[in-house]
């Protein structure tokens, strides 16, 4: 048996893409579905061209534990948040005790939180002037980016980045790393 993992997103999908690929023709680990919260996101487009199937929900199903059935149907044993904006509900924690995994787009404890997500994020780093930046993939719990830290990896900025740089610079660490982080620590569990 597989260990299968839902992959949730509310935007554009180009981290569930690359997950999707990752685990392609993985060994010991597949993706069960893409859970979404918005019916107008990219992502949706992007399963269904990967073959995945589309879990649609609304905040009040996420928090009411329409969304634990689903996962329960689905034989889900890991959740990973790729781009994911809702504050994860007590139902779903308990359900997934250390198995609910996140990228946030800083180096943690810094720039984390509600709100801090996306560009809300690269702007603050920018307009601190932060010398570096980079992602923090961590355990989910019920603060938001609170949990423990699984793996950091970071970039050097400077006085000529904006917000639109650092997001590609994270971009481009969240691609490489993502994904083998899940791997490892769904092997090591």
């Amino acid at each position: 048996m597989k260990t299968r993992i839902a992959l949730f997103a509310s935007g554009g999908g180009t981290n569930v893409q690359r997950i999707a690929e990752y685990f392609q023709d993985h060994p010991s680990i597949e993706v069960a579905a893409v859970y979404c919260n918005n019916p107008d996101a990219y992502v949706i487009q992007r399963a269904e061209k990967l073959g995945l199937p589309v879990r649609l929900f609304n905040r009040a199903e996420l928090r009411e534990g329409d969304v634990l059935g689903m996962l329960i149907a689905d034989h889900v044993d890991w959740i990973i948040l790729a781009g994911f904006l809702l504050l994860i509900p007590e139902n779903l924690i308990e359900a997934f005790p250390g198995q609910i995994i996140n990228v946030h787009p800083a180096l943690l404890p810094k720039f984390g939180g509600k709100g801090m997500y996306g560009h809300h994020v690269h702007e603050a780093v920018v307009a601190n002037k932060e010398k570096e930046s980079g992602i923090t993939i961590h355990l989910v719990d019920e603060e938001y980016d609170q949990g423990e830290h699984l793996f950091q990896a970071k970039v050097t900025l400077d006085e000529h980045d904006t917000p639109e740089s650092v997001a590609q610079k994270i971009h481009t660490l969240e691609q490489t790393h993502f994904p083998q982080v899940i791997e490892d620590t769904i092997i090591n569990a």
